[in-house]
């Protein structure tokens, strides 16, 4: 029986397999926005240019994401990854993760991301109330609210470990 339960956590590699596919479309993504932003340029306005570039940055904290998701859940839930020990790219923060650092890892990385589209948000603002902007200011308050609710989930998160490391 505690063979088939620890056994089981090899059904969580197609999961992560999954991730990477899904990191595939966000690199597409990526590419299609870069197009754009490069071909339409000249004719764009200094605040559209800082929406696609911001839209940019989002796309690769989000790949970054989920590279730490990918790397660093199936390194602690599901099995060493060996041939990365004398790797020269192999990630520094790899070597000290664990359940406690990914989730710390993570809560930081979806504030950056929340911030991110915040600051679209803010960008926008400017525009609010005009026809044809979906962007409404109770919108744009729960927005602010959801960011506030990331940030006191991370300081709790970050309060809870360093309350469970000083008790080992």
């Amino acid at each position: 029986m505690e063979s088939l339960i620890f056994a089981s956590r090899w059904l969580q590699a197609p999961l992560y397999l999954g991730l990477i596919v899904a990191q595939g479309v966000y690199v597409y993504k990526f590419l299609v926005e870069l197009i754009h932003l490069v071909a339409d340029a000249s004719s764009m306005t200094e605040t559209q240019i800082m929406l696609i570039v911001l839209g940019l940055i989002d796309v690769v904290m989000i790949a970054n994401l989920l590279i730490m998701v990918v790397v660093g859940g199936y390194e602690t839930f599901v099995s060493k990854i060996d041939s990365l020990n004398s790797h020269e790219d192999r990630p520094e923060w790899l070597s000290h993760v664990n359940a406690g650092v990914l989730k710390t890892k993570l809560s930081l990385a979806l504030i950056s991301i929340s911030s991110i589209h915040l600051l679209k948000t803010f960008i926008s603002a400017s525009n609010l109330g005009s026809p044809g902007n979906p962007l409404t200011e109770q919108g744009v308050m729960w927005q602010v609210v959801i960011h506030c609710t990331f940030l006191l989930s991370a300081l709790v998160m970050a309060w809870t470990d360093k309350l469970m490391q000083s008790k080992h």
